[in-house]
């Protein structure tokens, strides 16, 4: 047989992209005759074959050791497609270094790759610099080259550049409009955002998205809600429209939204994916409905760490540490690999439920067995476990002792366990540390010993704290809480005066307390930081936002219905109390998600057992 018809048959074999093991023979049988030396067809068909069979390292051999001087600038760009899709932008962009070099010249595909590489990079002034070249070799006028140029210029924020080269395109797709759109919402602009989608004059699943998940990033999750509700009358949601949405409902507590979206699915007969079923787990737990959780948890068949991890954590908010702990020694018998975040789920219910031992086991074997560095994050949830407990000593042995520089929310879990149990000179110990190392670290933790100190009836040192607070200009978080009844949310801060129903609210209120306090409920004023009078202490505490909210509840449900409250908070001794009284004397389950854990009042009682 002739070299070339041997060559030209094992081309048409190439060209039907066999299976790889017939590709290393036909390889073989190219090196054996040494015809990969004389035809450059043959190396084409071969980096095409093992390229489509996913083989980079054998096609980049392959390529450079080319049988002509510099191969062609299809191949050229192939080679860059190949390692940008499979995530190695910095070996694609380093190609076309070497293809700038060889000389060979790029065209409109080799700028698209090269420019999608640039997106994943960390660095802006790789894009900037394709795109000066790009606009050098007039490839900006191509559609999908501009697009490219658009969609780098979002990844990194950079609004301005965005909208100048969408601004110059004659011609646009819908991937430009969305790419434009992305930019304004990952820079937190959603007003720009929106004006640009609305002028949009076609949108696809990936425009809604964009808009729905920039509203959660910027914890506007009403509108995103909102905008998740315009889409379903429009377009059927996709997987990241769905989580973004049920997200958006576990932020609010939105309990009904989040069952909408539920029904809505399966009307539709959307798959039901692993994200959208973390997602569920996920957003049911954090509405304070953990038995729905477990029934989502419990229908998918084959469980991963996201499932699992979800899991964990949504009881652990619910003080349900036992539990959290026999779902996770479950996920060790499926033979799964915990990640950080579901550790960090476990020692989370081990604090909320005082499960001491166990929570240490976890904390120091975690490594070990797992292979999990240890974080911040961790740090904080050990000591906030150790704390909780009473071991005050120990907890700041392990702050000191630990080989990260702790942040504030490692001090303010030292400080919490300091007022729980009232130890104010531990606290000052904590805080002269924190003040030598860090003093721009002091905000949080000293409106902890200003509260501290006031429960202790210790004025003067309020007094003088708060005078460092003022010249620091160090402000608290605001009390805001959240309610939804008929299916909309509203939004309570402490002593409200905006809500259209707020009058009415406060001498409900009003109402509720003098009620409550004929079974014993007195108003605990000790953790308000100055020194008034009884009576004027009393109104601070009364007009506590999730006081306001549970009113606005009692007036607008059905006796007997549950109250469910988000509030951004921890709750307060006074409003814990209150609440106890209330679901008692109105007969009602009360579920207030707090910022640590929920807590369900009923009969007079609560379900963290007053340990939180």
């Amino acid at each position: 047989m002739q070299p070339h018809v041997c060559g030209r048959s094992l081309s048409q074999l190439l060209s039907r992209r066999p299976p790889i093991s017939q590709i290393k023979q036909i390889h073989a049988q190219i090196i054996a005759r040494s015809l990969a030396l004389s035809r450059c067809s043959l190396t084409d068909s071969l980096i095409h074959c093992y390229l489509h069979s996913k083989n980079l390292s054998v096609a980049r051999t392959l390529f450079d050791y080319y049988p002509s001087p510099s191969p062609p600038t299809l191949l050229w760009n192939l080679m860059i497609r190949a390692y940008s899709k499979l995530q190695y932008c910095s070996e694609a962009i380093s190609l076309f270094r070497q293809m700038l070099t060889a000389r060979s010249v790029p065209d409109e595909y080799t700028f698209t790759f090269v420019i999608t590489s640039c997106a994943h990079q960390e660095l802006a002034v790789h894009g900037q610099t394709v795109h000066g070249m790009v606009i050098k070799n007039g490839s900006l006028l191509n559609l999908y080259v501009a697009n490219s140029v658009i969609s780098v210029y979002s990844v990194f924020g950079m609004v301005d550049d965005a909208y100048s080269v969408f601004d110059e395109m004659t011609e646009r797709d819908v991937f430009s409009w969305t790419s434009l759109v992305s930019a304004y919402a990952k820079n937190g602009n959603m007003r720009r955002a929106g004006e640009f989608f609305w002028e949009m004059p076609v949108r696809n699943d990936v425009s809604w998205a964009v808009m729905i998940s920039g509203f959660v990033s910027c914890g506007r999750y009403t509108d995103a809600l909102r905008y998740f509700h315009d889409m379903s009358c429009e377009l059927k949601p996709n997987e990241a429209v769905l989580v973004c949405a049920l997200s958006a409902c576990a932020k609010l507590g939105s309990l009904d939204q989040g069952n909408w979206i539920h029904v809505y699915m399966d009307k539709n007969c959307i798959s039901e994916t692993s994200n959208i079923m973390t997602a569920l787990i996920d957003m049911y737990a954090k509405c304070g409905r953990i038995d729905c959780a477990y029934r989502v948890f419990d229908k998918i068949p084959r469980r991963d760490v996201h499932n699992f991890t979800s899991m964990i954590s949504g009881l652990a908010i619910h003080g349900l540490g036992e539990e959290a702990i026999r779902v996770f020694q479950q996920m060790l018998t499926d033979k799964l690999i915990p990640n950080d975040i579901t550790i960090l789920g476990v020692l989370n219910g081990c604090s909320h439920s005082g499960l001491v031992q166990q929570g240490s086991s976890i904390f120091y074997n975690m490594e070990i067995l797992w292979g999990i560095v240890t974080k911040i994050e961790h740090y904080g949830c050990y000591v906030d476990l150790l704390g909780r407990a009473g071991y005050l000593a120990k907890a700041f042995g392990i702050v000191k002792t630990m080989p990260l520089n702790p942040d504030i929310v490692v001090w303010r879990a030292l400080l919490s366990a300091c007022r729980i149990h009232r130890d104010a000179d531990f606290g000052e110990r904590i805080i002269n540390r924190l003040e030598q190392l860090d003093p721009q670290s002091c905000a949080g933790a000293d409106v902890l010993l200003s509260n501290l100190y006031a429960s202790l009836g210790k004025w003067e040192k309020v007094a003088l704290l708060r005078k460092t607070m003022d010249k620091q200009k160090n402000q608290s978080d605001i009390g805001c809480s959240w309610i939804e009844v008929n299916g909309a949310v509203h939004e309570f801060r402490v002593a409200d005066l905006l809500h259209p129903q707020i009058r009415d609210i406060r001498q409900k209120l009003s109402e509720i307390l003098k009620r409550v306090g004929l079974v014993g409920y007195a108003a605990d004023a000790t953790h308000v930081s100055f020194d008034l009078s009884e009576e004027d202490r009393e109104q601070a505490v009364a007009w506590h936002s999730e006081k306001l909210a549970i009113a606005f509840g009692i007036m607008n449900t059905p006796p007997r219905t549950s109250i469910r409250i988000v509030k951004n908070l921890r709750t307060c001794e006074d409003c814990h109390t209150a609440l106890k009284a209330i679901s008692k004397v109105y007969d009602r389950e009360i579920v207030v998600r707090d910022r640590s854990r929920f807590h369900t009042f009923k009969e007079g009682k609560c379900s963290c057992k007053d340990y939180w």
